[in-house]
């Protein structure tokens, strides 16, 4: 009988944790835009990841996703800083940058998401012992 109270008693408080939280957050999110920054209300993604422009095509690769980046006056500017980090021309270098995503047309080649570059924060030498490095090569 004990075991049985102890048990009830268990899954009440798990029940009642559960409660709290969800009440946070409704709250959380009634507050909404009213506590948000400026820049966080224009409409923008932050993006961090590894940027590369070989031979006409521009890709952002963040941790969960691939994005074909959209070629501009910002990919061009975004591509003069990380020049600095490149010892080959199809090295990648470190890039946080603010953009918007969009789905790529159907009737264009490419990765299934593209980013147009608004704003860069960031840029820095890759980490190599990050992750693999996507190397091109010619045969």
């Amino acid at each position: 009988m004990k075991k049985l109270m102890l048990l009830l008693a268990i899954i009440a408080f798990i029940g009642c944790k559960k409660e709290t939280k969800s009440v946070e957050n409704s709250t959380a999110s009634e507050k909404g835009s009213s506590e948000r920054t400026e820049k966080q209300n224009d409409g923008l993604t932050l993006l961090k990841g590894d940027f590369i422009y070989y031979a006409d095509a521009a890709v952002l690769q963040t941790h969960n996703e691939i994005y074909g980046v959209i070629i501009n006056e910002k990919m061009h500017e975004l591509n003069e800083q990380v020049k600095q980090y490149k010892k080959a021309d199809t090295d990648m270098a470190s890039v946080e940058i603010r953009g918007i995503i969009t789905p790529k047309p159907e009737n264009e080649e490419g990765w299934p998401l593209r980013v147009e570059i608004k704003e860069i924060l960031n840029v820095s030498k890759p980490n190599p012992e990050g992750g693999e490095m996507i190397t091109i090569g010619k045969d």
